[in-house]
């Protein structure tokens, strides 16, 4: 855990424009866990882009576009209304 929150402020440090997070909440528990997704919110408000590869679907739901995968293959995508054009 403590690991996981070292690499994950060590990422957002520098304010980067795209972040990649694969599992970034993984090895934490609930509350450290919406701590970093509170993060990844802020970041994504101040113009950010992030990428992010999650198995909780309450971490998923912070994310304005999902896509589901299943052996490989896209089973369904989902983009919030308010982010279509």
């Amino acid at each position: 855990g403590q690991q996981q929150r070292v690499a994950v402020a060590r990422a957002v440090v520098a304010r980067p424009k795209l972040i990649l997070a694969d599992e970034p909440t993984g090895n934490l528990d609930s509350a450290h866990g919406e701590e970093v997704m509170k993060i990844m919110s802020e970041l994504h408000e101040a113009g950010t882009t992030i990428v992010m590869v999650t198995h909780s679907p309450s971490y998923a739901e912070y994310a304005n576009r999902t896509v589901h995968l299943f052996d490989g293959h896209i089973v369904s995508e989902n983009i919030q209304e308010e982010f279509m054009i």
